[in-house]
């Protein structure tokens, strides 16, 4: 099978994890009689340095042209004080816009190995935390109106303002029955109907769409409610489907319970199977050129890719299997090291799980 992969190779210390993520999808075309060709796309710092701009059309183009698309991280200090419009982070929002992805899939899965890193206390650990967030991507207050205008007494005031849509809820409400169903068919939808319009909404949509589902077991919680949970009792959770805000926040809660946001991958998709994939970690440019991140998180959103893009499931299975291997093994980077275990550099991780492949 050929396909075609455009990849953002990112700011700061993302190259180094996609050079050892790009190691892996050849052996794996290796091993599997596959080809896969890949295209650079500048998006972020990158593109702001080539460019100008943080994503141009033609960088987009490259994206859309691609069967999927693989991104490190973007952003860092050297771009800190541009306006708005010209930082990193728009060219993310803009490259999901373009590309159509409106559903954010964030599983937040604990290794057993890496169980003791966890800041929970080791009972509740020992519950299990498997879990997987569908956020909405395109909508929501990320991308309505911003506005900040003088009052009468000279007092500036902003305002954003939070629009969602029946079909924008519907499309993404779904995502998360149909995922429930493939899991342990459990649903909770997270909001804040008590105060928001918008959450109101939601809720009328999701209950026409659960009498759909009659399988899986609905519920709701409020979003600060959640946040508690997710520390309380993760064990309670199979999957989340929420706003962009709120799942923009109660994901980067759920990553940290896991141990390390170096293990987590995420993945963007929408109507078709082209998909943007990649870690849910920043750029770390406090390590950059250091080799010493963690590529198992962009490593793992490949294998995400080759599943949920490709319908390459047990090429999928081989690079997980590999990093738990990798695990049993004590093998581990300096964001998760913990005693007794090995700590390798980004290259030696890379290499330790080829080998395993």
């Amino acid at each position: 099978m050929e396909k075609n992969i455009a990849v953002i190779w990112g700011d700061c210390s993302s190259p180094e994890i996609v050079k050892q993520t790009l190691r892996v999808l050849d052996k794996v075309a290796e091993k599997y009689g596959h080809t896969f060709h890949y295209t650079d796309a500048a998006m972020g710092g990158e593109a702001i340095d080539k460019y100008g701009d943080p994503l141009p059309q033609h960088e987009l183009d490259k994206c859309l042209a691609a069967d999927s698309v693989l991104l490190g991280a973007v952003g860092g200090p050297k771009w800190e004080g541009l306006p708005g419009e010209q930082r990193p982070e728009k060219g993310l929002l803009r490259l999901r816009a373009g590309m159509g992805l409106y559903s954010n899939n964030r599983p937040a899965r604990i290794w057993p190995q890496l169980a003791p890193a966890s800041p929970l206390k080791p009972e509740i650990v020992a519950k299990g935390i498997d879990f997987i967030i569908v956020r909405e991507l395109i909508g929501g207050v990320y991308f309505g109106k911003h506005e900040t205008y003088t009052l009468e007494n000279g007092e500036k005031q902003a305002v954003d303002s939070m629009p969602y849509s029946e079909h924008e809820i519907e499309r993404i409400g779904r995502i998360g029955f149909e995922t429930a169903m493939k899991r342990r068919r459990k649903l909770c939808c997270v909001d804040k109907a008590n105060v928001l319009d918008t959450s109101r909404l939601w809720r009328a949509v999701m209950h026409r769409l659960q009498a759909e589902y009659p399988e899986v077991e609905y519920s709701e919680m409020f979003v600060d409610n959640c946040a508690m949970q997710v520390v309380k009792d993760p064990s309670q959770f199979d999957v989340i489907v929420t706003e962009n805000m709120f799942g923009d926040i109660i994901s980067d809660e759920a990553s940290m319970i896991t141990g390390s946001i170096g293990m987590i991958p995420s993945s963007s998709l929408g109507d078709g199977t082209r998909g943007l994939y990649e870690p849910i970690h920043g750029s770390a440019p406090d390590i950059a050129g250091k080799d010493i991140v963690n590529p198992t998180a962009c490593i793992l959103s490949a294998a995400m890719m080759l599943r949920y893009s490709f319908g390459m499931t047990e090429e999928a299975d081989a690079v997980e299997n590999a990093v738990n291997k990798v695990l049993d093994k004590g093998l581990r980077t300096a964001d998760n090291m913990s005693e007794g275990c090995t700590c390798l550099g980004c290259t030696a991780m890379g290499d330790a799980i080829l080998a395993e492949i």
